[in-house]
């Protein structure tokens, strides 16, 4: 009985690195990437195109996702990033579900496990899941949720004593003491804090010159000594790659634990639940149910799956083909493929970014979009005739290892990842951020 257990054990242990493995780069180059877009890309190029959801608005958002990052814990963060850049949340979320759906690497996979069908099915169920998507956060996500949803990433950003890495806590405001008129300096909501228009700037990062005021504790009760002030040398490339990396660790920290939390049970009910546990909680042809209502039952049954066992992109695709040899219909293999977005870790990150309130709705409008896709893609491949059964089934735990494509990415992004997470650590540690 020993033996038995350790070799559980092992096989979890061993099911959890080979995907913990497969979905490294993919995730890391995500969330640089938004670590950089969150820094670089101004608020009114973000606004002018994605400010307002129409058709060319939609269409930019689905390029943009399909340029993406595959991993769904990357496309939250990178949707997280385009709202707090102002863009409408029926963009985001079209973003959100473009950049999970169709992406090349997903199209590749697709094809070789479960044949041609499946690659357009889910090209056609993608872009009507947009369609949808767009049309359901527009006109039904309420107003005073959606501000509720815009207060709480506003709140979310961590207040800095100062981002040039000046401590002022210590600097004495009484005008009595060092002849400083301290009246007039408004305090924003800038990078500092603080609208120093009154006050000489020099090149940099602060724009403060300090070299006027007197730097005598005697004179003006003031102890400069434990200031940060900037480097001058702080300008240029590797500022703005610091500020984007502290971006980067501040996502980690946020969202880490559930990623981490989504890949454990993901790998557990894979190594424990054998496909025959998948297949019987599907409807048999042989209940004589209606085929609406068969599909129906089926597109449902395929969401909650995804809900409760999502794994990184890869394996969902390879668990997708054992539940479609385990008698789903085609229109639920198609909504749980789609529904990557609505698993209980996604969930636990959307909370996190947009809190209890807005993460309801919208994992609600999200539920029945993908629920409506399911069934139009169904509809439409079964009424044409283009379903086939013939498709080849692969196990579900493949080993990522050895000299592929994978490898090569994740030897590069490893250590990419920790020198970038390190280097937006210290960033955010310099500026009294504790993360």
């Amino acid at each position: 009985m020993e033996s038995g257990d350790s070799n559980i054990i092992f096989h979890v242990i061993s099911v959890f690195f080979n995907m913990s493995w497969q979905i490294f780069w993919p995730l890391a180059f995500g969330l640089i990437l938004s670590s950089f877009i969150r820094n670089l890309l101004p608020v009114d190029t973000v606004v002018k195109h994605l400010g307002k959801t129409d058709v060319k608005s939609l269409s930019f958002t689905t390029l943009l996702g399909m340029m993406s990052s595959s991993c769904s814990y990357a496309a939250a963060s990178l949707s997280h990033t385009l709202l707090a850049k102002k863009a409408t949340i029926a963009n985001a979320m079209a973003f959100l579900v473009s950049s999970t759906n169709l992406i090349v690497e997903m199209f590749i996979v697709l094809v070789a496990l479960m044949g041609w069908t499946f690659l357009w099915g889910e090209v056609i169920g993608g872009l009507i899941l947009i369609a949808t998507v767009g049309f359901l956060f527009s006109r039904f996500y309420p107003k005073d949720v959606e501000q509720e949803l815009r207060q709480h990433i506003a709140n979310a950003v961590p207040q800095q004593k100062a981002s040039c890495g000046m401590d002022m806590s210590n600097m004495k405001h009484d005008t009595s003491d060092c002849g400083m008129d301290m009246s007039n300096m408004k305090h924003d909501s800038s990078d500092c804090g603080m609208d120093m228009s009154n006050m000489k700037h020099d090149s940099s990062d602060c724009g403060m010159d300090m070299s006027n005021m007197k730097h005598d504790s005697n004179d003006c009760g003031m102890d400069m000594s434990n200031m940060a002030m900037p480097s001058k040398n702080d300008t240029g490339v590797m500022a703005k790659i610091t500020k984007s990396a502290s971006f980067f660790q501040m996502d980690l920290a946020m969202i880490g634990k559930e990623i981490l939390i989504g890949v454990v049970v993901s790998s557990i009910l894979i190594a424990l639940v054998p496909q025959e546990g998948w297949r019987a909680l599907f409807i048999s042809n042989d209940a004589g149910l209606p085929a609406w209502l068969h599909s129906l039952l089926d597109v449902i049954i395929g969401i909650f799956v995804a809900m409760i066992a999502y794994v990184c992109s890869v394996g969902n695709l390879i668990l997708a083909a054992a539940l479609w040899h385990g008698g789903i219909s085609f229109g639920g293999v198609i909504g749980f493929i789609l529904s990557d977005v609505l698993t209980i870790p996604m969930m636990r990150v959307y909370q996190k970014y947009y809190g209890k309130r807005p993460t309801k709705w919208m994992v609600g409008l999200l539920f029945m979009a993908i629920l409506f896709t399911g069934l139009c893609v169904d509809a439409i491949f079964n009424g044409f005739g283009w379903v086939t059964t013939d498709q080849t089934l692969r196990t579900l735990n493949q080993s990522g290892f050895g000299m592929n494509m994978t490898t090569v990415m994740n030897l590069i992004f490893i250590p990419l990842s920790i020198w970038y997470y390190r280097l937006g650590k210290k960033a955010n540690a310099g500026m009294g951020m504790s993360m």
